[in-house]
C-alpha cells in the first residue's frame, strides 16, 4: 500500500512537471520577441553610462532608434566620435562630423567678487533656492548659488565647487547635459571643446545694477560687438554672447573687454 503511494505521488509529481515544462515550451515559442542583431550589436559598444545626454532613456532606447533609422550614428555624447564611427560600420553608413562639446558655466561671480543680500542657512541644493527671497542671497540674480546640484546630477566627477562657483573640467566633461538640465538658473551650457573664447556671465540686468551685484558681470557695453572682426559677438538684454561658429579666436573681444569676463 505504501509502495502504491510513493508510486502515485511520483507519477502526480511527475506529470505536473512534464505539463509545466510543455506550457513554458509553448509559451516561449508564442510570446518570443525578435531581437535586431544591429540594436545588439550597437548596445554593445556603446558606453553604458546611460546618461541620458543623447535624449533617449539609456543606452538601450538610444541602440532602438539607432536601429530603427531615428537617431544618428553619432548621437552618444558620452562615446564620442570613436564611438560614432563604431557604430556607423555596423549601420553600414558614414558617421558623419562629430564636433566635441563640454559644459560651459557662464558664471566667474564667487564669493570674493559678489554682494550678498543676506546670509543663507538651509538646505544646501540649488534648486531649494527657487523658494527663497530673490532666488538665492546673492545680489546677482542670474549668478551661480554654489551648493552643487550640478557636482551631484554629473556621472562623470567633472564639476566642482571652488569658492562659490561651479567650475568644469573640460577634459573629464563628457557633454552628457545633466549638470545643463538640473541648474535652476539655466548658466550652464554646452559649447565646443575647442572654443578659444566664451562669456562667463549670463545677467540680463543694466550695466549699472550689474556693477553693484559683482565686479566680472557683463555690462552690455557693446565694446567686443564693436571690436570684433568676424562679427561673432552678439548683446542681447545687456548681455554678450560668442557665436562659436564665427568666432576665429583672435581674442581682441577678450583685450577690450573692461570687466574681464571673456574667458
Amino acid at each position: 500500500m505504501e509502495m502504491a503511494g510513493i508510486l502515485v505521488a511520483t507519477a502526480v509529481v511527475g506529470g505536473v512537471g512534464l505539463f509545466v515544462g510543455l506550457f513554458l515550451g509553448v509559451a516561449a515559442i508564442n510570446f518570443k520577441v525578435d531581437v535586431d542583431e544591429k540594436e545588439e550589436a550597437v548596445l554593445k559598444v556603446l558606453p553604458g553610462n546611460n546618461c541620458g545626454g543623447c535624449g533617449y532613456a539609456g543606452c538601450s532606447g538610444l541602440a532602438a532608434a539607432i536601429a530603427k533609422g531615428e537617431a544618428p550614428v553619432n548621437a552618444c555624447p558620452v562615446g564620442g566620435e570613436n564611438v560614432g564611427k563604431k557604430v556607423a560600420e555596423i549601420m553600414g553608413v558614414e558617421a558623419g562630423e562629430s564636433v566635441r562639446q563640454v559644459a560651459f558655466v557662464q558664471c566667474r561671480g564667487d564669493c570674493d567678487k559678489t554682494t550678498l543680500d543676506y546670509e543663507y542657512y538651509g538646505i544646501e541644493d540649488c534648486r531649494m533656492l527657487a523658494y527663497v527671497p530673490n532666488g538665492g542671497a546673492k545680489t546677482c540674480n542670474y549668478g551661480c548659488l554654489g551648493f552643487g546640484s550640478c557636482v551631484k546630477a554629473c556621472p562623470f566627477a567633472a564639476i566642482d565647487i571652488v569658492n562659490g562657483v561651479a567650475v568644469v573640467d573640460k577634459e573629464k566633461c563628457k557633454a552628457c547635459g545633466k549638470c545643463v538640465a538640473v541648474c535652476p538658473k539655466n548658466l550652464i551650457t554646452l559649447i565646443p571643446y575647442e572654443a578659444k573664447h566664451a562669456v562667463a556671465c549670463s545677467s540680463h540686468d543694466k550695466g549699472p545694477v550689474t556693477m553693484k551685484a559683482c565686479q566680472v558681470g557683463c555690462i552690455g557695453c557693446q565694446l567686443c560687438k564693436k571690436n570684433c572682426p568676424a562679427d561673432a559677438i552678439i548683446i542681447d538684454e545687456f548681455n554678450a554672447t560668442i557665436d562659436q561658429n564665427k568666432c576665429t579666436g583672435c581674442g581682441i573681444c577678450k583685450e577690450k573687454c573692461p570687466k574681464k569676463i571673456i574667458v
